[in-house]
């Protein structure tokens, strides 16, 4: 299973791909479980937050890279990295700036997208205001002594070429994100800061978050269905579908992409009453500023078609604070742990 996110994204959406997150849902009634015998799982009706550590933990402090290397990038010759110093991080959901405060690099941040939003990383300066195409000039000015980026971003050949011109040296990634990909994301960007043990040890840590969120999943016979509703107030609400980067993180936590189910054949779809009772979801996930933004779930419910779901009849609403899922990386254990809570334990 594969997440894509590429060009054909409507421009609007970048900000929504960059900060969204992953709708997950439950059913509200029991689910039949295993044998005719076994005990039947209810997964719990009613609104809740999906929580993680609003920062990432550093796999290591005073981490100490080993310079220089030279590594690959996805648009052709390799790299050579000298200094990581002033590290500019850019991409559409921020996995590189996310990653390197994992790594423990936080402090040479120096410019990052508008994705990589968590408290830590407010006084960054932010490159990406649109959610998509980078400030040049701004960041020119910052002086960078490497940047992590992606074609995730419109611009990045454009952006790319004046950056190399100007002898700064820019690693280009993978702009796919899956969870198999996890590993062979943090290892990239590990290799790129000079950081490949701590890389290998936050791999680690990862991949025992995400095998103990799916250890967390019951072998359900009825899967519960799932929608991701994007919100910023009533006058901007977007219904997830095929590619829209909650599929694979759905998958994977034992529910159905709702809206791909209703027959959504685009990443995101203008919220209509009709297409949102058709997709039927048995839990909405949201934004948690989403949420905020439509009066909460009283104010959600107001919605046409909300209430009208088996997830607004019994209130099963999940929130989770934005720019915390789609990172696909040294966060991605964590969130699936935060999740796989909120719909099997409430």
């Amino acid at each position: 299973m594969r997440i894509r996110t590429g060009r054909g994204a409507p421009a609007a959406l970048g900000l929504l791909v960059a900060c969204c997150a992953v709708l997950v849902g439950c059913t509200v009634a029991p689910l039949d479980v295993g044998g005719p015998s076994a005990p039947m799982v209810v997964v719990p009706p009613g609104p809740r937050t999906a929580a993680v550590a609003q920062d990432p933990v550093p796999i290591t402090t005073n981490p100490v890279p080993k310079l220089p290397v030279t590594v690959p990038s996805v648009d052709g010759p390799a790299v050579t990295v000298t200094d990581v110093s002033r590290i500019v991080a850019l991409d559409r959901f921020g996995t590189y700036g996310t990653t390197v405060f994992a790594l423990g690099l936080g402090p040479n941040l120096v410019g990052r997208d508008i994705a990589t939003k968590f408290p830590a990383a407010m006084g960054i300066p932010v490159l990406t205001p649109d959610g998509s195409n980078a400030n040049l000039e701004a960041l020119l000015a910052l002086r960078p002594t490497l940047v992590l980026a992606d074609a995730s971003l419109p611009s990045v050949s454009m952006l790319t070429a004046r950056l190399r011109a100007a002898r700064i040296p820019v690693v280009l990634g993978e702009s796919t994100r899956t969870l198999d990909g996890t590993a062979a994301q943090l290892r990239s960007t590990a290799a790129a800061v000079g950081l490949r043990a701590d890389g290998e040890a936050l791999v680690r840590r990862t991949e025992q978050q995400i095998t103990a969120a799916k250890n967390m999943v019951p072998p359900l016979r009825s899967k519960p269905k799932i929608a991701f509703l994007y919100a910023r107030g009533t006058g901007l609400m977007i219904l997830g579908g095929p590619g829209s980067g909650a599929s694979e993180m759905i998958e994977f936590l034992g529910g159905v992409d709702a809206g791909t189910a209703a027959g959504l054949k685009e990443p995101y779809t203008s919220l209509t009453a009709e297409g949102l009772i058709k997709a039927a979801p048995d839990v909405i996930l949201m934004m948690t500023e989403g949420l905020k933004s439509v009066g909460g779930v009283d104010g959600l419910l107001r919605v046409p078609g909300v209430a009208q779901t088996p997830a607004g009849s019994s209130r099963t609403v999940i929130d989770m604070a934005d720019g915390q899922v789609l990172t696909f990386g040294s966060r991605t254990g964590d969130v699936a742990l935060a999740l796989a809570t909120a719909i099997y334990r409430g």
